[in-house]
C-alpha cells in the first residue's frame, strides 16, 4: 500500500529530475531544437563555421513585424537579400551578450545584397528597442519588433536567441539556437562565401 509520505517523496523526485532536466537543456541550448531536423556533419562541415546549414532549403511562413518607422514589414520584404535573422529580446541575458556581435557584422557586411534583421519579441513599442539599443551603443542595425510575438511560433523557435540564415529566395538554409559571436572571422567568411555565391 502506498502511503502518504512515499507519495509525497515520489513527487518530489519528479520534480527535482524536471528541474535538473530544465537546467540541462536550458544550458546547451542547440540540444532542443524539437522539429528542425539536425543537419548531417556533411553540412555543418561545408558551412566551415560550426553554423548548421540545412542540406535543403526551407520554405518560411508569413511574419509581419514593425520596422523603426512603425512600418509594417514581412520577410518578403528583405527578398533579393541574403538576411541573418535573429530573434531576440530585451530581458535576454544570452541576446544582449551577443548583440554588439551582430551590430559589428551588419556594419561589416551590410549592403544592399546582406542584412541583419534583428527581430525583438518584445511586447513593447519600437521605443523600447531604440533606448536599448543607444544604452549598448548599436548604431548599425535597424528596429524591428513583433510585439504580437509570433515569430517564434511562425518559426519554430523553441528559445532565444535563434538566429536563421535565409537566401535571396526568403527559405531557410540555416539555423543556429543560442548566442554566438558573429562578426567572428569563421562567421563573417561564411556569409561571404554565401554572399559570393549569389
Amino acid at each position: 500500500m502506498v502511503t502518504l509520505r512515499t507519495l509525497q517523496l515520489g513527487i518530489l523526485l519528479m520534480i527535482v529530475v524536471g528541474a535538473v532536466t530544465f537546467y540541462l537543456l536550458s544550458r546547451s541550448p542547440e540540444s532542443i531544437e524539437l522539429t528542425t531536423p539536425v543537419p548531417s556533419t556533411e553540412s555543418v562541415a561545408s558551412a566551415s563555421s560550426g553554423f548548421p546549414i540545412h542540406d535543403e532549403p526551407k520554405p518560411l511562413p508569413a511574419l509581419a513585424f514593425i520596422d523603426g518607422n512603425r512600418q509594417k514589414r514581412t520577410l518578403a520584404s528583405f527578398e533579393g537579400k541574403l538576411v541573418l535573422l535573429n530573434i531576440w529580446a530585451t530581458w535576454c541575458a544570452p541576446c544582449r551578450e551577443e548583440m554588439p556581435t551582430l551590430d559589428r557584422l551588419q556594419a561589416m557586411l551590410g549592403s544592399t545584397s546582406f542584412e541583419v534583421v534583428a527581430l525583438s519579441i518584445d511586447n513593447a513599442e519600437v521605443s523600447l528597442i531604440e533606448d536599448f539599443y543607444a544604452e549598448l551603443g548599436l548604431e548599425a542595425l535597424a528596429d524591428y519588433v513583433d510585439p504580437a510575438g509570433s515569430a517564434m511560433t511562425a518559426l519554430n523557435v523553441v528559445g532565444i536567441p535563434a538566429t536563421l540564415l535565409l537566401s535571396p529566395q526568403g527559405d531557410e538554409i540555416g539555423r543556429m539556437l543560442g548566442p554566438a559571436e558573429w562578426d567572428a572571422p569563421e562567421m563573417v567568411d561564411t556569409i561571404r562565401m554565401y554572399l559570393s555565391a549569389e
